[in-house]
């Protein structure tokens, strides 16, 4: 299940939290990945999402999916309630990827993102863009890691489309009030 899916959305706090330590108990880290996304997506408190990231890094590094950040982004929210607004028509070999930028040396909780597309997998193109390979020099200087849950729908779809996506992505991106990067 993708985390824009919400599996534990209907869940209660408590029930989160029940579900959360036993993942830890048993090295799960899919499941606390979950725990963690749904209190995330509910506005929990930065401390307690990264304390928690911290645990589940502890307990569980080796079966954490690649849709968890690493680190608390205050504005994740808002990044799946906009990539939700998007839906490809048809499908393809293109896909739609955010990195995760810093800008925090030029002032406080300067987090920005950058919108790409790719024919190639997004792991595989931001391992390109921290290389050198065709390389945006923000992604290349800035880019800490990338962004796989928002838009792991907009996933092999066509290249028009995902040209469309990619653009009109980082536009409402912007009009929300992040700092964007790409989209072109």
């Amino acid at each position: 299940m993708t985390p824009a899916q919400r599996p534990l959305r209907l869940s209660t706090e408590a029930q989160i939290s029940e579900r959360f330590g036993r993942a830890l108990r048993s090295a799960d880290g899919v499941e606390g990945a979950h725990c963690i996304h749904e209190l995330w997506m509910r506005g929990a408190m930065s401390v307690h999402i990264q304390a928690q990231l911290a645990e589940l890094w502890k307990h569980a590094a080796d079966s954490i999916p690649e849709w968890l950040p690493t680190q608390f982004i205050e504005w994740l929210p808002l990044a799946y309630e906009t990539a939700r607004l998007f839906t490809p028509k048809r499908n393809g070999r293109s896909n739609i990827y955010l990195v995760l930028l810093d800008y925090r040396d030029t002032g406080p909780g300067s987090l920005g993102v950058y919108v790409g597309m790719t024919s190639h997998t997004p792991q595989l193109r931001f391992e390109q863009h921290k290389a050198g390979i065709r390389a945006a020099g923000s992604v290349l200087k800035r880019g800490l890691e990338l962004l796989a849950g928002p838009t792991a729908h907009l996933q092999g779809i066509r290249r028009a489309d995902a040209a469309n996506i990619e653009e009109q992505f980082a536009e409402a991106l912007r009009a929300r009030g992040l700092f964007v990067q790409g989209g072109h």
